[in-house]
């Protein structure tokens, strides 16, 4: 269905080779055979992709080609006249996060998107029904997690190492080393005790 739409729409050639390399083509078919799922899509036309920096495409792997058509694409149906009520940021097909979403804004009529890299608005609407909305866009949405650098991941925390106590680290520690004191006290009391008796008797 929404190959269809965007092939008779006559300017989508570039979006729609997208769609079929990276089989979105399919998961948009199977997504809208089930009626209670809805989609909206702002397609890009041929003449903004053709405004991208040269090599822009030909520099994206395969997944951030996927991710860069799911950007695209918005999991709910969306009139017209809804985007002046939804509730900002929009979450797109590639996921949620400040990275992966974009904002949508009117000014009477116009209908500004943005996603931190890319400012732009619909410049018609291609198709609409109560479960597929299709608008085009004149410039290629760009989300801010393919083109531009990722924040860098927390390093792990060091292992604090343990420090040997004083008593650990000496051949007897301070308990050991006061019984060991009592002891020889103890047995030179005994010791004095026998030396007096043994006097006594040799009186």
């Amino acid at each position: 269905m929404s190959l269809k739409v965007l092939e008779k729409g006559g300017q989508f050639s570039v979006f729609i080779r997208l769609l079929k390399a990276t089989q979105e083509d399919v998961t948009l078919n199977g997504q809208l055979n089930n009626t209670n799922n809805a989609i909206t899509i702002f397609a890009p036309s041929d003449s903004a992709f053709s405004s991208l920096k040269s090599g822009t495409l030909n520099s994206l792997n395969d997944q951030e080609k996927a991710e860069l058509v799911q950007f695209h694409i918005i999991p709910q149906f969306l009139s017209s006249s809804q985007f002046q009520t939804v509730s900002n940021p929009l979450t797109t097909q590639a996921g949620s996060g400040g990275r992966l979403e974009l904002n949508v804004t009117t000014t009477g009529n116009s209908v500004n998107i943005t996603t931190g890299l890319t400012n732009t608005s619909v410049s018609g609407t291609i198709y609409t029904d109560n479960q597929l909305a299709v608008y085009q866009v004149d410039k290629v949405l760009l989300p801010l997690d393919i083109f531009t650098p990722k924040p860098p991941t927390p390093a792990p925390a060091p292992e604090k190492t343990k420090k040997r106590s004083k008593a650990a680290a000496s051949p007897e520690s301070p308990a050991d080393a006061s019984g060991a004191v009592s002891f020889a006290v103890l047995n030179n009391v005994v010791f004095f005790g026998v030396c007096m008796v043994a006097a006594i008797y040799s009186l």
